[in-house]
């Protein structure tokens, strides 16, 4: 419900189906590639058997939230194939993408307790699913790594598509001395970057920070001469889109199965901070990756 175009989740997604298909020749359209968008849970089961009827060979739905309707859907047409992404469904013509977004967390976690210079931290959730769980338990995990006496504010709008309520819950957070907000929350996220902006732009020196999810959103955080994104953390939603499409193409669907991409993947990981992480931080940052990647560390799926 976010959109093709929320600047996270499902644009990822769509940016990996129109590079496969630029890749591979194709042109957006029958017989190539394209998309539906729901507005509502209404509407998934109607656009999935749409795009199978149109023919199309791979048909993705994009979010947990789907993962009903695709089991539905694939048990009807067992002659197609079709992926999850978030969730897991039990068919024989269904792949099942998930990533350790726990993983990818801890990291942002490690940055954002490093760098609060009062101690409070935030978490701006879209739903409360265990998709945006995992990104809650690893960001709480890594910034008590960090530092166990860490305040971390949790808050779920409980929805992906409404900005309002994330800029609400940044202006509460911002205003009780918590200075990084890490959303996990789609299109309700863009709100935080909003309130984020705002601030900046009336106090250049406000001290007040916005990490990332899904994609590099470094220019949703562009206020003037400042940036606010500190570092986004990335969900290869599209190179999971790519690889899977590459298989089905090769002969290979790996239906029936689920495939799990983490940090040992690079599935998950931080973008590119631009100067806006000290060389320290990013060092121990690189430190606790290695950790995991090296099964040292195992970063816990669900909160404690």
């Amino acid at each position: 419900v976010g959109g093709v175009d929320d600047k996270s989740f499902n644009q990822s997604a769509w940016e990996g189906i129109q590079k496969w298909g630029a890749d591979n020749g194709l042109k957006e359209g029958d017989g190539g590639y394209a998309y539906l968008q729901s507005k509502s849970d209404a509407d998934y089961n109607t656009n999935l058997t749409q795009l199978l009827r149109r023919d199309f060979d791979l048909v993705f739905g994009v979010g947990f939230l789907m993962g009903d309707a695709v089991k539905e859907i694939a048990d009807q047409r067992t002659d197609k194939k079709l992926a999850i992404i978030d969730a897991e469904v039990d068919a024989p013509n269904v792949a099942s993408i998930l990533f350790k977004e726990h993983e990818g967390a801890f990291l942002a976690g490690v940055v954002a307790a490093s760098m609060s210079k009062d101690g409070k931290v935030g978490f701006i959730g879209g739903q409360s699913i265990p998709v945006i769980k995992r990104f809650e338990a690893g960001f709480v995990e890594g910034a008590k790594a960090v530092n166990p006496d860490i305040e971390i504010d949790i808050y779920y709008a409980e929805a992906f598509d409404k900005a309002e309520l994330g800029k609400t819950a940044a202006n509460r957070m911002y205003s009780s001395g918590i200075d990084i907000i890490f959303h996990a929350a789609g299109g309700t996220g863009n709100g935080v970057f909003t309130e984020a902006k705002e601030r900046k732009e009336k106090d250049p020196n406000a001290n007040v920070w916005v990490i990332g999810v899904d994609a590099d959103q470094y220019d949703e955080g562009q206020v003037g001469d400042h940036n606010v994104t500190l570092t986004s953390m990335l969900k290869g939603v599209g190179n999971a889109v790519i690889d899977i499409s590459d298989r089905a193409k090769a002969g290979e669907f790996p239906g029936g199965e689920t495939i799990v991409y983490g940090l040992k993947e690079d599935g998950v990981g931080l973008a590119d901070s631009r100067g806006a992480i000290p060389e320290d931080v990013l060092k121990t940052v690189e430190d606790y990756k290695a950790k995991i990647v090296s099964g040292e560390i195992v970063v816990p799926a669900e909160v404690k």
